[in-house]
């Protein structure tokens, strides 16, 4: 294996040769680089997509700031290189390597993996390969780093169940402290240690997912039977963690080498939500609600932008509108950049007047553009979702959009939602017209309208997790119908997915165990960077599947029985199943269920909360049906007992 210092040496004759160099380099301000021999644990954390994505990724900043804060650890980076450097890597026999240090991957005690979106598996498998470390976790030994992943895809980790040694389910900032823990454990105990007693410690740890001490069987039908564990004293269902407080957000963020996807600060005011749509599963696996204070949110987002230089702040969550003291925050945002140039976006606004309120308290740091998720057209169809919004409430906070000086409004939709029909779809064309229509009535001509249309993926641990997914020709009729109808009009610009991008990520996210032989070969007939038009080969996918003998409909275009047992029933986000199908049924039924802060539903999060709050006293907990501290479980009559008959 190469030293740092032969590395860096080889990149020097081939960094010329490809495009943006700064992708490879490191030395970022804000970077950390740790005395390599000073440290007893080493972690690599890889985002396996390139680095104008990756550096943006907010999860990997807050793991990346908590690791470093250790004196006996360091964390360092690695992205997927581009094709044009992967090929210079592999003819001149380099290694990936970590940005910071140029130390290879396969030098780190651990390698954690960032998986965000499903299509981001091939490039996983691609960056073990160029590491030199073996794909699959039952070719590795002691002498190889261990492999965990984390992010929202690990709510099913079935499909790289074959290639990841431990899954982190849930949030992070707790759990990697006790990951680190467990490893210094190990490793202080023995020069040399077996693997298998490291997973051993790691599966005993709330929230860690370790594949191989489980075993799936299968039914006639090729559905699961069942998923248990085939040595005592791991958890037969794997509860995702939950922190208890949220930590200080970070703020030195790394000012990277070129433009980049996102070149801004990016301050989490508040995690989980109480909507309940029916289709967002980050809405489901997020829940608890916790705040971030007023003075917390405002001081970090100015050290951030002090430390860094970025002319862009977003203050991100799931429902921005929905945070307690939402006005108070911006007045103090807006006070306290009064006179700077910078843009400050509140993303994930309800579609309200109070929305356009905020945005206009703003009015001197706003981005050009506004934008607003409807996410269905019909109110039938809202209903469906549980994402109801009258249609005259679209078009007055539209209008007032308009008529308060922003020119372009961004509506995202989808289509494939169930049951959806072709007259739903054309409510999408209506919508989008008398959006435009209104709005030259109060700004005139130069008004414009950016509508994208995704396809909907029934995603695991949500109400929707037993529909099918929508076929690629009903996929076709639709985004036609979209076509025809929208792009006439040159002030509307229509987007759309492509359908065979949909249905690999529903082979994806809804797979099986079965799923890691058909990734296995996949990336070997040369898939990967499966989100890029320029780089995926879709062909890769249909003859893997063939090799298997699997069917690829079998994991789309099915409606899973109520009494279906799910690959990844093992794993929960501690929101119950019988509450989903129950949602599930009445979305069947065009039934609303309101915002939770107003009526407790018992999904199961309370007990777990109620247990966290226990072990953890102090600020930043409410409770996950009410947000506002003025009001109390007590008040809305909610016991906080466990039981199934509270969640």
């Amino acid at each position: 294996m190469l030293t740092p210092e032969q590395i860096e040496t080889k990149l020097d004759r081939i960094l010329l040769k490809v495009q943006k160099p700064g992708r490879y380099v490191g030395g970022e301000l804000n970077s950390i680089q740790k005395d390599w021999a000073q440290v007893q644990i080493k972690v690599a954390l890889v985002f396996p997509d390139i680095y104008d994505i990756g550096i943006s990724n907010v999860g990997l900043k807050i793991l990346y700031d908590q690791i470093n804060q250790r004196e006996d650890a360091l964390a360092e980076r690695a992205y997927a290189p581009w094709l044009d450097m992967e090929a210079l890597m592999r003819e001149h026999e380099i290694p990936l390597y970590a940005l910071e240090s140029k130390h290879p991957l396969r030098d780190f005690d651990l390698i954690g993996f960032t998986l965000p979106y499903e299509t981001l598996y091939t490039n996983a498998l691609n960056i073990l390969d160029l590491a030199g470390i073996p794909v699959r976790a039952t070719e590795r030994d002691a002498t190889h780093p261990i492999i965990i992943a984390g992010g929202h895809s690990a709510t099913n980790p079935e499909p790289m169940h074959a290639f990841i040694d431990a899954f982190v389910v849930g949030e992070g900032e707790d759990v990697i402290h006790d990951i680190l823990n467990a490893l210094q454990r190990v490793k202080g105990q023995a020069a040399t240690f077996e693997r298998k007693t490291l997973l051993l410690e790691l599966a005993k740890i709330p929230g860690v997912y370790v594949p191989q001490f489980y075993e799936t069987t299968y039914l006639d039908d090729g559905t699961v039977e069942k998923t248990e564990p085939t040595i005592t004293g791991v958890p037969k269902v794997v509860t995702k963690r939950i922190s208890a407080h949220l930590p200080p957000a970070p703020t030195k963020f790394i000012v990277p080498n070129i433009e980049v996807i996102h070149n801004r600060v990016s301050v989490e005011i508040m995690r989980g939500c109480t909507r309940g749509c029916r289709f967002c599963q980050a809405g489901m696996i997020t829940r608890p609600i916790r705040e971030r204070s007023i003075e917390e949110v405002v001081d970090a987002a100015d050290a951030a932008v002090r430390a860094s230089g970025f002319e862009e702040l977003a203050l991100m969550s799931l429902s921005s509108s929905d945070y307690t003291y939402i006005k108070e925050l911006v007045e103090a945002i807006s006070k306290r950049f009064e006179g700077r140039k910078l843009s400050i976006s509140l993303p994930s606004l309800r579609i309200e007047s109070v929305s356009v309120d905020l945005m206009e308290m703003l009015k001197n740091h706003r981005t050009p553009g506004f934008t607003l998720a409807p996410e269905a057209a019909s109110e039938r169809m809202r209903r469906i979702i549980n994402k109801f919004i009258p249609d005259e409430d679209i078009i007055n906070t539209t209008r007032e959009i308009y008529r308060r000086g922003w020119t372009t409004i961004k509506l995202y939709f989808m289509i494939g939602h169930p049951s959806e029909t072709l007259e739903d779809v054309q409510a999408i064309v209506d919508l989008c017209k008398r959006v435009v229509e209104e709005g030259r009535k109060v700004a005139g001509w130069k008004v414009k309208l950016n509508a994208g249309v995704s396809t909907f993926v029934p995603k695991p641990q949500t109400p929707f997790q037993w529909v099918a997914c929508d076929t690629k020709e009903n996929i076709l009729e639709k985004q036609a119908l979209l076509k025809r109808q929208l792009m006439k009009d040159k002030n509307i610009k229509l987007s759309w997915s492509k359908p065979e991008d949909t249905l690999l990520e529903a082979w994806l996210s809804r797979g099986d165990r079965r799923m890691s032989d058909v990734i296995y070969t996949a990336w070997k007939n040369g898939a990967k960077f499966d989100a890029w038009d320029e780089a995926k080969k879709q062909e890769a996918w249909l003859p893997a599947f063939a090799e298997h003998g699997l069917d690829p409909a079998f994991y789309t275009h099915r409606q899973r029985r109520t009494d279906e047992v799910f690959p990844w029933e093992h794993i929960t986000a501690a929101v119950r199943k019988s509450y989903l199908f129950q949602d599930f049924r009445q979305s069947l039924e065009g039934k609303i269920r309101v915002d939770c802060r107003l009526n407790c539903y018992a999904c199961g999060i309370l007990p777990t909360f109620a247990n966290l709050r226990r072990e953890h006293p102090g600020e930043g907990w409410k409770c996950p049906e009410v947000k506002s501290p003025m009001k109390s479980a007590a008040h809305l009559q909610i016991p906080v007992v466990s039981g199934a008959e509270n969640g």
